[in-house]
C-alpha cells in the first residue's frame, strides 16, 4: 500500500506547480506577441527562433489529427497516463519519483492547453545550418528531461542488479 506523506504530497505539488506556471508564462508571453503582430517569427541567434505554431497532436507534433474523435481519444489517454504517473510517484521512493514530477508537471501544462485551446502552443525552433528539430514547448523540456533521466535511472538500476 502506498503511504500518503504529507511532505511528500507538498513536494509534488510544488514542483508540478513551478513547472506548470514556468510553461503558462512562456505560453502566454509567445500568444500575446501573436496577438499583437499575428504571427511569431522570431530570430535570436543562428541554432534558436521562436515560431509559433499550433499542435494538435502529442509531443513534439506527432499524431496530429483534425478529426475531434481522434483528438478526444488521445486527450483521454494522456489524462490515464497522468493518473498512472500520479501513482508512480507515490510509489517511487527514489530519484524516479523526481523524474516522475517533471514528467506529470509538463504533461498538465500542455494537457490544460489541449482542454482550453484545442491544441497546444509550441514554439521553440532549433535548427543547425537549415535543419529543424521539431518545435515544441517549456513543458515538452521536462517532459523530455524527465523520460532521459528516467531512462538512465532504469540503465543504471539494471546494471547493480
Amino acid at each position: 500500500m502506498i503511504s500518503l506523506n504529507l511532505k511528500k504530497i507538498y513536494i509534488v505539488l510544488g514542483i508540478i506547480l513551478v513547472i506548470f506556471i514556468l510553461d503558462r508564462i512562456s505560453k502566454i508571453y509567445i500568444l500575446n506577441i501573436a496577438e499583437n503582430s499575428e504571427t511569431v517569427e522570431i530570430y535570436v541567434n543562428f541554432f534558436l527562433n521562436f515560431i509559433l505554431v499550433w499542435n494538435t497532436g502529442i509531443g513534439f507534433g506527432l499524431l496530429s489529427f483534425e478529426h475531434s474523435t481522434l483528438y478526444n481519444i488521445i486527450t483521454i489517454l494522456i489524462i490515464i497516463i497522468n493518473l498512472l504517473i500520479i501513482y508512480l510517484i507515490f510509489k517511487s521512493n527514489d530519484l524516479r519519483a523526481y523524474f516522475f514530477i517533471l514528467i506529470l508537471g509538463g504533461s498538465l501544462g500542455n494537457l490544460f492547453d489541449r482542454l482550453y485551446y484545442s491544441a497546444v502552443p509550441d514554439f521553440i525552433d532549433l535548427n543547425y545550418k537549415g535543419y529543424h528539430w521539431f518545435i515544441f514547448n517549456v513543458a515538452d523540456i521536462f517532459i523530455t528531461f524527465g523520460i532521459i533521466c528516467l531512462i538512465f535511472a532504469e540503465l543504471l538500476n539494471y546494471k547493480k542488479d
